[in-house]
């Protein structure tokens, strides 16, 4: 794909069909969400949306990456979730109409769907079933923060960073983006790089996992679910 070029709006409802809760509306329907987006590039380290700003988009991540944080007084960074091509976010934002929980930044050039509440609205309203989908999707996230915050304060760093390599592996592999680096992943997992160095030394040392430039190896699967605390079912 062409970044530079502006993608027409046929591609972004190309993409809506795919959402789990726009999922049977009427073709006409989706159109006219389309139509009414609009379409926005955004550098690196770019803010999206600041925490306690009152956003009123929907956003669709076609291209890039986003991290979605909270910050504490004294500058330091706890990283919610990231935000890979391809996701949808910001529905807690713009459908609850109070100001952002967090905030979002671009890790690297990012073109970004802009998908106005107003017309989102009017397919919610006019269309129940994608309203339940919506408060699904809403479930879910909730969930995967409550996951979070129950990691942070019950789990070790160590526990941590094996979990989060056991959820990122495609097979054994974890591939390494040019922006996750050891803040970023410290951030990630709500500590300071030093002592996600010394995590990942002892796990090399283990022979758990191994490191290079572009990847992470799981070498043993078993000793790192151990690691990460993670019971077998059955």
């Amino acid at each position: 794909m062409n970044h530079s070029a502006t993608p027409s709006n046929s591609l972004l409802l190309k993409r809506l069909r795919t959402f789990d809760f726009l999922r049977g509306l009427h073709e006409t329907a989706l159109a006219r969400l389309a139509h009414a987006s609009a379409w926005k590039v955004y550098p690196p380290n770019a803010v999206v949306f600041w925490e306690e700003d009152v956003e009123s988009n929907l956003f669709y991540l076609q291209y890039g990456s986003l991290k979605v944080l909270k910050s504490s007084p004294d500058g330091r960074e706890q990283v919610l979730k990231f935000i890979e091509a391809g996701d949808i976010f910001n529905e807690v934002g713009v459908l609850a109409k109070r100001p952002n929980p967090a905030t979002a930044v671009t890790l690297e050039e990012s073109g970004i769907w802009l998908i106005p509440r107003h017309a989102l609205e009017e397919i919610l309203l006019a269309h129940p079933q994608a309203a339940m989908q919506v408060i699904e999707n809403m479930a879910d996230k909730i969930i995967e923060l409550v996951t979070l915050a129950a990691d942070l304060s019950l789990k070790t760093v160590e526990a941590r960073f094996a979990k989060l390599l056991l959820e990122q592996a495609a097979g054994d592999v974890i591939e390494r983006r040019r922006w996750t680096n050891q803040s970023e992943l410290a951030a990630r997992l709500g500590t300071v790089p030093d002592v996600l160095s010394r995590v990942t030394r002892e796990l090399t040392k283990a022979g758990l996992i191994k490191m290079d430039k572009q990847h992470i190896r799981i070498l043993d699967r078993a000793g790192l679910k151990t690691r990460a605390m993670i019971k077998d079912e059955g």
